[in-house]
């Protein structure tokens, strides 16, 4: 069976948890939103996700510059200030008795609309703010065994069509190169831009190692992950060559390793793309995975002073 990078151990304490909607916490079988919800209609909203570590909510600044960031190039007001936005997701992992090993997504839409239509002007009401806290800790087989990738034929659409730096819950075409990569027996879908380079996989940042270099997209037409920022500047830091530019798939021939980054599993090692055996947590993907830990430890205990 194939094992993604969201693959999480089962947790039967998340059957309790309370969800928090427009201010309100309600247990997770009473969480509900209308039918007529903006984000469920024609996919109109905003999402993030973190994770939370020994009670610090971790890069939360970066998050939320992301999160903010979009609803503003959407024009969704939240009708949160960024303050507010914090308290309210302490105040959840808070009421669930959270500490760590959790994840936390932020689902905002904009609102609840009087009939389905995509027009804004038909919302009826304030915004709809979701926050979901679960206790998620990665599958550690991922980790150990790598992720296999498969080449989509599904290409990621360039900025000026749905752009892709948006956090936004118009995700279908992700969802059909997931589909395509599993029918081919992968775990992940390695995404193209429409130019034919490598891009992105469909829920996680992608990253190669070639001849010693450490190479990932140029971030157009890709989601710019906060995991994904951390890792490159943590490997200039760590005096590794990294390239953000153009690169093809025929390129990737000469890759000895690769691995894919994002919020939920951190690093994760790529032990195949489509016929090309790479090498499971070689090197540089162990050097920067420990580093990687190691910000967040960093990051937790000044959070702490």
């Amino acid at each position: 069976m194939a094992t993604g990078t969201h693959d999480a151990v089962p947790d039967s304490r998340n059957e309790s948890v309370l969800v928090w909607i427009n201010g309100e916490l309600l247990p997770r079988t009473e969480a509900k939103i209308s039918v007529f919800d903006s984000g469920y209609l024609v996919g109109d909203g905003i999402w993030e996700g973190l994770r939370l570590d020994r009670g610090v909510l971790l890069f939360l600044e970066m998050h939320l510059d992301r999160l903010f960031g979009g609803l503003d190039t959407v024009r969704l007001d939240p009708g949160l200030t960024r303050e507010e936005m914090i308290q309210a997701l302490y105040a959840t992992v808070s009421a669930n008795e959270m500490r760590g090993g959790v994840h936390v997504r932020i689902m905002v839409t904009r609102g609840t609309k009087k009939t389905p239509s995509q027009d804004p002007r038909l919302t009826v009401g304030p915004a709809n703010v979701v926050i979901i806290a679960e206790h998620k800790k990665a599958n550690p087989s991922a980790k150990k065994t790598g992720v296999a990738l498969h080449t989509a034929s599904v290409r990621r659409p360039p900025p000026d069509s749905l752009d892709q730096r948006i956090n936004c819950h118009s995700k279908i075409h992700e969802v059909i190169a997931l589909n395509e990569a599993l029918e081919a027996g992968a775990d992940e879908a390695l995404m193209l831009d429409i130019h034919g380079n490598v891009s992105t996989c469909n829920a996680t940042n992608f990253f190669a190692v070639v001849d010693g270099e450490v190479w990932t997209s140029t971030g157009n037409h890709c989601l710019p992950g906060i995991t994904r920022a951390n890792v490159i500047e943590l490997a200039q830091k760590a005096g590794l060559t990294l390239r953000q530019f153009d690169f093809t798939p025929a390129q990737l021939e000469a890759a000895s390793e690769a691995f894919v980054t994002g919020t939920f599993g951190g690093l994760t090692p790529v032990s195949r793309i489509d016929g090309l055996e790479l090498d499971v947590f070689g090197p540089v993907t162990r050097k920067l995975s420990s580093t990687y830990e190691l910000a967040k430890m960093n990051y937790v205990a000044s959070a702490w002073h």
